[in-house]
């Protein structure tokens, strides 16, 4: 278990203090934290917890959403946030078109535009902001950054310690590029977080909870982490599920597939 991590998402309705006692017990060495659990559990209590468990926590998710008019102060706070909990990974997720704009080239230059304003207050905190490219059917309302190539150019202007990419399985796994894409983002030391999700159909209403755990769908999962593996990424490998009936499971049990299905891909 020396790379996995149990992102919160997966286990979505197993308490914060449930879910980091369960890990600890069945030896997992790090959690992915979300904010809105976070924040309801409270920062401070949720950071001494992580702090007393003995366990890392291998990102927070999430923050970007640059379409909203509140963007920088909400990614500043999402930074400091980050710096609080011990993890130097914050995951960003651009936003959508912004009201009822067509311009998705101008969205894009604005995400890169407003990780540049960004920067020096992560740096400052040594937190890297990590660029998540989601599936193009997400563009519209939730992220304009559809692929890693797209990830990469817009990390490109920025300090490769200040500003990386995320790999995430369900999201890139359709991308014929995706591989010369983990490559470069190897050469280039950009890989900042590798997780894991299976794509089922048929997608449920709504499509965003469509994910399945590692081994439940289509995706080759052995292929991205030999990709990255030779890409020269050695951090910490995240299960990210959004599904009602890995959510409506005991913890514990969906704790147990989600690391056999780490162990078939990655080990």
């Amino acid at each position: 278990m020396t790379r996995f991590s149990l992102n919160q998402a997966t286990t979505k309705r197993w308490p914060i203090d449930e879910l980091v006692a369960g890990c600890v017990t069945a030896g997992v060495p790090a959690v992915g934290l979300w904010r809105e659990e976070v924040a309801a559990f409270g920062l401070e209590k949720t950071a001494s917890l992580i702090r007393d468990s003995g366990l890392a926590v291998s990102s927070l998710c999430r923050s970007g959403f640059f379409h909203e008019e509140d963007w920088y102060d909400n990614n500043r706070r999402a930074i400091e946030e980050a710096a609080t909990l011990g993890t130097d990974t914050l995951v960003l997720v651009s936003g959508g078109l912004p009201g009822k704009s067509r311009d998705i080239d101008g969205a894009r230059r604005h995400v890169s535009d407003a990780i540049g304003a960004l920067v020096p207050d992560a740096q400052a905190a040594g937190v890297r902001l990590a660029i998540e490219a989601l599936h193009p059917m997400f563009a519209s309302d939730r992220c304009v950054v559809s692929t890693l190539g797209q990830a990469l150019a817009i990390a490109a202007p920025y300090p490769a310690d200040a500003v990386g990419v995320v790999i995430d399985t369900y999201h890139l796994w359709w991308d014929d590029q995706v591989w010369a894409g983990i490559d470069e983002a190897g050469r280039q030391g950009r890989i900042a977080a590798f997780q894991l999700a299976d794509w089922i159909t048929p997608l449920p209403e709504g499509v965003l909870l469509g994910r399945g755990l590692p081994g439940t769908g289509c995706v080759d999962m052995r292929r991205f982490a030999t990709a990255v593996g030779n890409a020269g990424y050695r951090d910490w490998i995240e299960v990210e599920v959004f599904h009602e009936d890995v959510w409506s499971r005991p913890g514990p049990e969906v704790l147990a597939e989600a690391f056999a299905g780490y162990r078939a891909a990655a080990e």
